[in-house]
Formats: structure tokens, sequence, C-alpha cells
């Protein structure tokens, strides 16, 4: 039995959602002769205690203590801010990375880290769950196999239920920066093109303190690709009817739609239809359950070599010069270029 070691730094929310996932590797990859082993460390070292204990796993003081443990992987779930310095780290430790998205707070201070990386080979691979969403997966085969034709429109949509606490948001960069950028790296992912304009707009008719935050809590993008398909962006913090992530497809050919099921948070207005009949989604976490799970197993299986890189820090950059944009767009009014650059 071969023993992957992995640390995990930070057991927040989203942390302790892949400490849970990584403790449940072991059912997927104990037959193929693979054991993972959890090590784990947060500053709410009570906390991470508990978690710790549950999962079997060992609690580690300090971010230092775990790279010194001895790792095969390194797992970054903490704050943002954070993500530039533990990244470096865990390149310098010379193991693989698997960091939450972003790189960085802006697009400024992430291409210092790109360099960074690529200066010392590091491998690193950024959390983007949709790429491994059954949905979006079928979706893109079919757009590559030529069954949808040539797309003249997409339509995103992510709608969260409730909205995260105004704390979280004075910090988070901005509805499109926050939510957006994940429908904006699964646009570049789907059709292989780059994003050369956003122009958007937003309200907040919620909690003021979204807005006093310097925030909006319901924002459109229109997106104009470098082909010129356009396609638009929407997401919001106030779904009551569950968490709402869905992409529309319109090609020449045929249309598909990623996240229509008996789960949609959507009703019909026309007589006699009771689809959809389940019960919505409340969280991400639900809605990408087992994305979230393929995409921890992505990861063990590049540590070992056995995959290439599904989501290099590059592709996450280049979405976020698209939020990057459609915040600037936000704040001015106004449609604004994206740089695309080569590489990132």
């Amino acid at each position: 039995m071969k023993d992957v070691i992995l640390g995990l730094a930070g057991v927040g929310r989203i942390g302790v959602m892949h400490a849970n996932n990584i403790a449940a590797l072991n059912e997927v990859l104990n037959p193929q002769g693979i054991r993972v082993r959890l090590r784990l460390t947060d500053v709410a070292e009570e906390h991470a205690r508990t978690v710790a204990s549950g999962l079997g796993a060992e609690f580690l003081p300090s971010v230092q203590a775990l790279l010194a443990s001895g790792l095969d992987g390194l797992v970054i779930a903490t704050g943002t801010g954070t993500h530039p310095e533990l990244i470096k780290a865990g390149v310098d430790a010379g193991i693989p990375v698997f960091c939450e998205k972003p790189v960085a707070l802006n697009v400024a201070d992430a291409l210092p880290v790109l360099d960074y990386i690529r200066d010392r080979n590091g491998v690193v691979q950024i959390g983007h769950q949709r790429r491994f969403d059954a949905g979006y997966l079928e979706a893109r085969r079919a757009y590559q196999a030529g069954e949808l034709g040539w797309i003249h429109s997409l339509r995103a949509v992510t709608c969260d239920m409730t909205p995260p606490p105004v704390e979280f948001l004075a910090s988070s960069g901005g509805l499109f920066r926050d939510c957006s950028v994940h429908d904006f790296d699964i646009l570049r992912w789907l059709t292989g093109r780059e994003i050369v304009e956003v122009y958007a707009k937003g309200s907040n008719n919620g909690d003021p303190a979204i807005g006093e935050a310097g925030d909006v809590d319901t924002a459109l993008a229109v997106v104009t690709f470098d082909d010129g398909t356009v396609g638009t962006v929407s997401a919001t913090r106030y779904n009551g009817a569950g968490h709402d992530v869905r992409l529309e497809i319109q090609g020449s050919r045929g249309s598909l739609m990623v996240g229509l099921d008996d789960k949609t948070a959507m009703a019909s207005a026309e007589a006699g239809i009771a689809f959809p009949a389940g019960k919505p989604h409340l969280t991400f976490a639900e809605r990408f359950e087992t994305a979230y799970r393929s995409e921890m197993e992505a990861f063990v299986d590049l540590i070992l070599g056995r995959r290439e890189n599904p989501c290099t820090p590059e592709d996450a950059v280049a979405a976020s010069r698209v939020a990057d944009a459609a915040q600037e767009s936000l704040a001015t009014g106004a449609p604004v270029k994206v740089t695309v650059s080569v590489g990132s």
C-alpha cells in the first residue's frame, strides 16, 4: 500500500469540505493500492483539532510544521490574501500544490506568483471545480464533437440563495471576482476562446451593508469573445428559490443547458408542467458535491504523475483578468477591453 500524505492549510467552511473529501478518497484509492493520509492546520487551533480528531487526521500547529512533516502535496483553503505566500511555500518545499481560487486578490498580485512558480518548475492546481462537473464535461464534449454547430449565444448564471457575511464580502474583491470568476473560467474552458471585452452593470436591492462594503448583490456582464461571439454572465446573492448554477449553450445545430435537472431552482409558469419536481440545492457545496470530490482525486493523480494539471495557475489568472475587467466596467459604467497575455 502506497501512502500519499496531504497537508491541508485552513479548515473554514470550504476547508472542512476538502478535509472530508480527502478522507473519503480512500474508498476510491485503497482498491488501487493507495492510502491517503491527512495532516491539517488552522489558526483556529481548537476547531482544527476537532476536525482532525473527527477524521482521524493529524493536527499540526502551523503551516511551517505542516510543510516540515514530509508531505506529498499541500492543499490551500485559507483566505485569498494568504494564497500567494502559501503557494510559494509549497513550491519551495518541492511538492505539488492545490489552491482554492483565485491565485491572488487581483491579477496584478497574481502575476509575480506565476513567475515564481515557473522559475522553480512548480506544480500548482487551482480549484475551479466546475471543470469536473458532469454537465459541464458533457457540454464541452458535445461542442468539441461538433454536435452543437457553431455557438451563437452563451448564458451563464450563478445565483446564491443567501449572501455570505458582509465581513467576507468586504474583502472578497467584488461579486465578479468572488462568484462570476467561475463562469468566466468555464466559458474559456468550454469554448477554447478568449473573452476580449466586458460590459457590466449591477444593483443593490438587498442588505444595504453590501453596498456600503463596496459591492453589489446582483450583476450582469455582457462578454464578447475573440471570434465575435457574445454571451452573458449573471450573478446574485439573493436567489430565494435555491442555489442556481446553469449554462445555456445555443448553437447553429443544437442547444444544451447545464444544470437543468430535477433540482433546478426554477419553476415553470406553463399549465400542467410539474418539472422540476425535486428540492433545489441550497448551497454550492451541495450543487458541486461530486465535482469537488473528483477535483481532489485529480490532485492525487497529479501528485502521482497519472494525469496532466486540470487547471493551471495560468488558467485561473486568465479568468481573473476577465473578472477584474468586469469589476472595472461595473465601477466606470463603460465597456472594458480584456488584456490577453500569452501564458497567463
